[in-house]
């Protein structure tokens, strides 16, 4: 097929638990065969997919995938790619923007997969009326926008429970599925390219003309149930079960008034939303799993975005500035104690 021989050279920026899976998938696909999938990686996990690949246990199947494919922690090493997929969290993509760009050639194009409000945001939005703003919390100094370009971005909103379960060995807990859009809402053939060659390799894909409000409509969910679980170290059945509740419908609805405003209605009620959650059970939101590992938590895209893009639109965002002022808190007395500790 002509966008297997167009994309001969892939990078996964990021191989953790859903770009891990992603690079085994796309290793594995018969469909590029012969093309070079590249990861980059770290540590323990680095070490174990260059000895012995990388296993990913799937829904419904008995026997893992082990997948074989180059991996690095050093993207200098490689040359210029057709396609880049990053699968960094929001606040990990300024630090790695000059390595990334190192792997650009004209034509390249960059899939970001990212929960909350992504850098690129206004780029080619016309529906907002503040199309090309950038946005300075979400990328300070306008590095990432610099180095990277917006133009080159497809974005990407991800469905899909996974689990490193030691280094080399990730699960998916669910199906999956993946929305993908140009950020300019065009239909463009790079973006079906892209997401044959994804689905080829086993993804559930959907491109789409709006992919802002797949955006708002994931986080309608994240801005309320991860700094919510961070503050209360609660998983969402306990938060939904708990006095936290009302709290979560104050944020859900700040959310979805502001991205009204900006011109992206959000498909589901809060109440609907609300009811989606309670079907995620016991699991640990990002920012509480971070919070447990005392890695930095994904405070921006996740909770500071709302209440900025809230002055933008001129929406009163009362709850998720509380939580943002409470999360922060949190986030300074755990960089302390890491400091201490180090």
């Amino acid at each position: 097929m002509e966008n297997a021989k167009q994309f001969r050279n892939i990078c996964i920026f990021g191989a953790g638990a859903i770009g891990g899976a992603l690079a085994a998938r796309l290793a594995s696909s018969p469909m590029l065969k012969g093309a070079t999938v590249t990861a980059i990686a770290r540590g323990a996990h680095l070490k174990a997919i260059r000895e012995h690949g990388l296993s990913l246990y799937e829904p419904g199947k008995t026997e893992p995938l082990v997948a074989t494919f180059a991996a690095t922690d050093t993207a200098a090493e490689l040359g210029p790619q057709d396609l880049v997929i990053v699968t960094l969290k929001g606040h990990q993509v300024t630090s790695a923007s000059e390595d990334i760009a190192g792997l650009l050639k004209p034509d390249s194009r960059v899939v970001m997969i990212q929960n909350g409000i992504p850098w690129w945001y206004f780029h080619g939005d016309k529906a907002s009326g503040l199309e090309g703003r950038q946005v300075e919390a979400l990328d300070p100094d306008g590095l990432v926008w610099q180095r990277i370009g917006p133009e080159r971005v497809i974005g990407g909103v991800i469905y899909q429970g996974a689990q490193m379960l030691e280094p080399g060995h990730i699960r998916l807990t669910s199906g999956g599925l993946l929305h993908l859009g140009e950020p300019s809402g065009a239909m463009s053939a790079e973006l079906g390219e892209i997401a044959n060659l994804l689905e080829a390799s086993g993804w559930t894909i959907k491109t789409t003309d709006r992919i802002r409000n797949e955006i708002w409509l994931k986080f309608l969910g994240n801005a309320a149930f991860n700094p919510i679980s961070a503050l209360t170290r609660g998983r969402i059945t306990e938060i939904m079960d708990g006095p936290a509740v009302d709290l979560v419908k104050q944020v859900m609805t700040e959310v979805r008034d502001v991205a009204g405003r900006l011109g992206c209605p959000v498909s589901e009620t809060v109440e609907q939303k609300m009811e989606h959650g309670r079907t995620l059970g016991n699991a640990k939101t990002s920012m509480l799993q971070d919070l447990e590992q005392g890695r930095p938590m994904e405070i921006t895209p996740l909770t500071r975005a709302i209440t900025l893009l809230g002055r933008m639109a001129n929406v009163p965002t009362p709850a998720n500035d509380i939580l943002l002022a409470l999360i922060s808190q949190l986030d300074e007395t755990m960089a302390k104690a890491r400091a201490t500790e180090a």
